[in-house]
C-alpha cells in the first residue's frame, strides 16, 4: 500500500477523507474493473525509498530466487546467524547500523529486500508474499539461524510463518504490528478509501494465496512461540499501536522495553535496539548456559 496511507495514522484533514471516499465509492460503481486495477496498484505498491545509510565495508549482496521473485540479500559478520526482516515501505538498508554492531559483536547479521522493496523484483507487496519470501531465504541459508529481528510489518511476517527454521528460536521484535487487520483497516478508514474497493483488492490477494485475512492473528501466534521474545516499541508511535505491545508482555516469554521520542522508524538506529539485541542474543543459548557462564573467569565482568 502507497505509504501516503498505510502510514496515514493520523487522519489529516477532514475535507481531503471525504473527498476520498467520495471519490473512490464513485469510481468503483461507475467502473468497477478499471477501479480496482487502479486500486491494487495504489494499495499494494510499496514506495520505494532511497537508503539513508551506506552499505557497510565488508558487506556481501546475493541474490535468490523466490515464489514471489528474487530478492537481494545482505550479509555481514562472522558467527552465529540472526535474520532482519523489514517492514512495508522500508528495506534491508534501516538494518545496515544495527548489523554493524552485530557483526562487532560476532554473529553474522543477514538481511533481505522483501517482494517488490529495496533492490528485489514484484511490483505488488502483501503479507502472504513477505512470509513466502522469508521461507525462500531461510530455505537458502546454509547455517543455522540463531534468531531473528523484525520491524513493524516484517514481525507479522516473521509471527505468520510456520518455517522449521524458527521454531524454538528467540525473537527481537521491533515496533511489532499486532493487531494487523484492525490495523490495516483503520489506516484506510483515516484515509477515506473506501472500504469495499479495499476489500476487493485484499478478496483477491487471499483468494490467490489461500491465505485469508482474518486466519492472521499474531496474539495468538505470539503465545504459542515457544521461545525467548523481546520486544522494543516507542510509546509515541503513531502507527504501530503500543497497547499491543503492553498486552503481549502479560505472556511468560516476552519482555516488553518501552522506549520515548523515538516513533516508528528512528527506533531501528537506537541504543535501546542495540541493548535489546545484546540481551535476547545471550539468551539463545541452550537452557542453563548463557553468553557469561561459556566465557573464562578471567574475561568476565
Amino acid at each position: 500500500m502507497s505509504s501516503k496511507i498505510y502510514f496515514s495514522a493520523t487522519g489529516g484533514v477532514q475535507v481531503k477523507r471525504r473527498a476520498m471516499n467520495l471519490a473512490t465509492r464513485i469510481y468503483h460503481r461507475v467502473a468497477p474493473s478499471h477501479a480496482l486495477k487502479t486500486a491494487r496498484n495504489l494499495l499494494l505498491t510499496p514506495e520505494k525509498l532511497a537508503s539513508q545509510n551506506p552499505l557497510p565495508e565488508g558487506m556481501q549482496t546475493a541474490s535468490i530466487a523466490s515464489p514471489e521473485g528474487q530478492l537481494k540479500t545482505y550479509r555481514l559478520g562472522s558467527g552465529p546467524v540472526w535474520l532482519l526482516g523489514h517492514g512495508w515501505s522500508g528495506s534491508a538498508s534501516q538494518f545496515f547500523p544495527l548489523m554493524e554492531h552485530m557483526a562487532a559483536a560476532g554473529f553474522t547479521a543477514v538481511a533481505f529486500d522483501n517482494p517488490a522493496h529495496g533492490e528485489s523484483e514484484g511490483q505488488h507487496g502483501h503479507l502472504p508474499g513477505f512470509v513466502k519470501g522469508l521461507e525462500a531465504v531461510l530455505d537458502a541459508e546454509a547455517e543455522e539461524v540463531q534468531g531473528m529481528i523484525a520491524h513493524s510489518m516484517g514481525c507479522t511476517m516473521v509471527l505468520e510463518s510456520q518455517h522449521p527454521k524458527l521454531v524454538g528460536k528467540p525473537l527481537l521484535l521491533i515496533a511489532p504490528i499486532l493487531n494487523y487487520k484492525e490495523n490495516l483497516y483503520r489506516v484506510v478508514e483515516v484515509s477515506g478509501f473506501s472500504k469495499r474497493l479495499f476489500r476487493d483488492v485484499v478478496g483477491e490477494v487471499e483468494q490467490r494465496y489461500q491465505y485469508p485475512i482474518d486466519a492472521v492473528d499474531s496474539h495468538a501466534r505470539l503465545g504459542r512461540h515457544q521461545a525467548n521474545v523481546l520486544i522494543v516499541h516507542d510509546v509515541s508511535d503513531r502507527f504501530a499501536q503500543i497497547e499491543q505491545s503492553r498486552h503481549a508482555k502479560a505472556l511468560n516469554h516476552v519482555e516488553l522495553r518501552e522506549t520515548e521520542g523515538l516513533g516508528h522508524s528512528r527506533i531501528l538506529k537506537s541504543e535501546a535496539v542495540r541493548a535489546a539485541f545484546t540481551a535476547i542474543s545471550q539468551r539463545s543459548y541452550p537452557a542453563g548456559i548463557s553468553w557469561v557462564s561459556l566465557q573464562s573467569p578471567q574475561t568476565r565482568c
